[in-house]
């Protein structure tokens, strides 16, 4: 796949995606039965995994939606989380799942995490699909990773390079960077 003048290939499958999705939500209906559950999802990335997942969720929940940014219109973070849009439920005493596509340096969610649990919920547990375990510099949490990936500037299913191609449904790698 070509997008500008830099080409693509295609990493993670939308079968595979879905697969990954269908195991998280079997893991989350099982740990999450019969409890209050506020999704906290990342913008603008998670909200396509957030609309597949919740699709196979069973129990009870609301959806929030956040949006920060670590990133301004380059490949890698700048280091510094800003907050753009903030929750408006209240979620002292309920259990938080941060909702995220894909997990990096684990600076915007360690940010994010902290800035909930002060906020005196049940508990909150980190929900991503993908986990670049290999870039992190912060240490986070995750307790439910769709899927383990390798140190790749990916676009596709959410992901962007500039705002664009979030609404391909595979996921695909950089495969010259230029």
């Amino acid at each position: 796949m070509l997008l500008d003048d830099r080409n693509f290939t295609r990493y993670i499958s939308k079968h595979e995606i879905d697969v990954a999705v269908q195991d998280i939500a079997q893991r989350l209906n099982r740990d999450y039965a019969g409890k209050k559950v506020v999704l906290v999802t990342v913008l603008k990335g998670a909200f396509v995994f957030a609309a597949d997942l919740i699709r196979h969720l069973t129990f009870d929940n609301e959806i929030e939606f956040v949006r920060l940014s670590s990133y301004g219109k380059g490949r890698t973070s700048s280091g510094t989380v800003t907050v753009l849009q903030d929750i408006h439920t209240d979620i002292r005493g309920k259990h938080v799942l941060i909702l995220e596509e894909i997990i990096d340096s684990g600076r915007t969610l360690k940010f994010l995490r902290d800035r909930l649990e002060a906020s005196g919920p049940e508990s909150v547990e980190i929900v991503t699909l993908l986990d670049k375990s290999a870039k992190r510099v912060v240490e986070v949490p995750v307790k439910y990773v769709g899927r383990p990936i390798d140190d790749q500037f990916l676009v596709g299913y959410g992901l962007d390079l500039e705002e664009r191609a979030r609404n391909l449904p595979d996921v695909y790698y950089l495969k010259y960077p230029n």
